[in-house]
């Protein structure tokens, strides 16, 4: 690589999908909408990624949902949200009147609910970027449960495998959002892939929970929740790194604990084509340009001049060799 080089082409690509910027904020930290446009301009990300939404309304879990940690938060939202037909309704026409890439975010309590999702979203399926099917998230009442047989759909790999299939919209790219929460996190991901996944999404929220020491009780109303934050950004570059060793012929986009630009560039490092920013939003609404800038600015000095120079170098005896 040489050092006087700067970066000239933006783009990266994810399975079929070139996206303008490697960044994208993670679903659930940025609202429906056009929450964060304000701060960020919605159309020089490299797509907006929806909070995820059911086929129905879901009010969520109750409160308190949200609680600060050392190196992240804790949240037990539940998924809260109006359904997809509100969406299209409402958040849709707004989203691209910014202009947005969007990648829409489903979830489900079984296979039917996913099926059902993306029958609501064929009509609208131009306007889609990649559809992520969520698999992953802990903060359900089923999830809670730990005696609940599949309390998440990405520990079981035929599940996984079904619910990708049943989700398949005629020319929208699936992410299939996984778990680091399993030891089966391999297997996920192929299973993913054999249902016509281009792309993973790695990591969700890693298990957690607090107790409130003035009352010896959960902090969080539905006992435990999702950790997130920089305390698990080293689960997600494992993550990453394993699933682009083992998965051939699979995209990843990295997610989990990226404050800054040397984080998201070391998912890049790991194996991911793209990356997405979550809690970070929550402490600044423009940590995405501020990441962005940082990237930028990092491949300027190591004479970067394009995204996929980088994509999976640790697999590939590091920067040294490039």
């Amino acid at each position: 690589m040489s050092t006087s080089a700067a970066i000239s082409r933006s783009t990266t690509t994810v399975g079929s999908v070139t996206l303008k910027s490697p960044l994208m904020n993670a679903s659930g930290t940025a609202g429906h909408g056009i929450e964060l446009h304000p701060y960020v301009n919605l159309s020089t990300i490299g797509s907006f990624v929806v909070k995820s939404l059911a086929h129905f309304e879901w009010s969520g879990n109750a409160a308190p949902r949200l609680r600060p940690t050392t190196g992240g938060m804790l949240n037990a939202v539940g998924l809260q949200g109006p359904g997809i037909e509100y969406w299209i309704a409402h958040d849709l026409p707004r989203l691209r009147e910014v202009q947005a890439n969007i990648v829409m975010s489903i979830w489900g309590f079984g296979v039917d609910d996913y099926a059902r999702a993306a029958d609501l979203l064929r009509p609208i399926a131009r306007h889609l970027t990649a559809l992520e099917i969520n698999l992953s998230c802990p903060n359900t009442k089923a999830a809670a449960d730990s005696s609940a047989r599949h309390a998440l759909f990405a520990h079981d790999p035929d599940l996984v495998e079904q619910i990708v299939r049943s989700a398949n919209i005629e020319g929208v790219p699936l992410w299939a959002k996984l778990s680091p929460n399993t030891h089966l996190l391999i297997e996920g991901a192929q299973a993913a892939q054999r249902g016509g996944a281009e792309a993973v999404t790695l990591i969700n929220t890693a298990l957690g929970m607090d107790i409130d020491v003035g009352t010896g009780l959960p902090s969080l109303g539905n006992g435990g929740g999702g950790l997130s934050g920089r305390s698990i950004h080293p689960i997600a570059v494992r993550a990453v790194y394993e699933v682009a060793a083992n998965v051939p012929g699979l995209a990843i986009v990295g997610a989990g604990g990226v404050t800054c630009g040397a984080e998201a560039i070391e998912l890049m490092l790991a194996g991911a084509s793209a990356v997405q920013v979550g809690t970070a939003n929550f402490a600044n609404p423009r940590a995405l340009t501020r990441i962005k800038r940082e990237m930028i600015s990092w491949a300027k000095r190591r004479g970067v001049t394009e995204w996929s120079e980088i994509i999976g170098c640790a697999h590939r005896g590091g920067l040294q060799a490039h």
